[in-house]
């Protein structure tokens, strides 16, 4: 019988998820043509309704996946009333995805400080001069907005808004999935039933 190489791959051998994780967004990085680090996230409303949107990952290790955002946003409000979420990664260039699904907990004050402290200073006011998902009459009022808080913190150091911080989404299972020809794909989940507990390893059908 003929033997095809590409019915396997290294992946399938790694026996811990974060180390693969890591590889696969470094060969992300260097392939993908816009924001390597983008995922969707899936958070639920006081209804029990999904909702889902794209968000950029800004940090990453065996404590789990940091996002920021405004608490007062939708997501933050839907995370305060159900602490968890899942996530998706798609990397067309590479034809993988991964997926995330745990508990949610906010960063900590001093990590978001930090963060917030590196990103640029036009997006350090737009934090000021945006209220996340509230209604807004129109763009103008926005630039308003824009141009008020860049008054108002024209010299210095801008600080974090009290409104905006971080969440870190703790495992509980990642799933690795490699696009193979004629849907014989590969397809490995890494399960614990705690975010301390020790990582199992399930090959699932495509």
């Amino acid at each position: 019988m003929e033997h095809h190489t590409w019915l396997t791959s290294d992946f399938t051998a790694a026996d811990e998820p974060f180390a693969l994780f890591d590889a696969w967004l470094k060969e992300a990085t260097t392939s993908e043509p816009n924001d390597p680090n983008a995922m969707a996230l899936a958070t639920v409303d006081q209804d029990g309704l999904p909702d889902v949107r794209m968000v950029l990952l800004k940090g990453f290790d065996p404590a789990g996946f940091v996002f920021y955002t405004h608490v007062a946003s939708q997501k933050g409000q839907q995370l305060a009333g159900c602490a968890k979420a899942a996530l998706v990664f798609h990397w067309k260039s590479l034809r993988r995805q991964v997926r995330v699904r745990g508990a949610v907990a906010p960063v900590t004050a001093r990590e978001a400080d930090e963060y917030f402290a590196t990103r640029p200073r036009p997006a350090q006011i737009g934090a000021w001069a945006s209220k996340q998902s509230q209604p807004l009459e129109s763009r103008f009022a926005f630039e308003q907005a824009i141009a008020t808080e860049t008054a108002r913190h024209l010299i210095g150091a801008v600080p974090r808004p009290p409104g905006w911080s971080g969440y870190r989404i703790a495992p509980l299972a990642m799933e690795f999935w490699h696009d193979r020809p004629f849907r014989l794909h590969d397809r490995i989940q890494f399960h614990r039933d705690t975010p301390d507990a020790a990582w199992t390893k399930t090959r699932l059908y495509p």
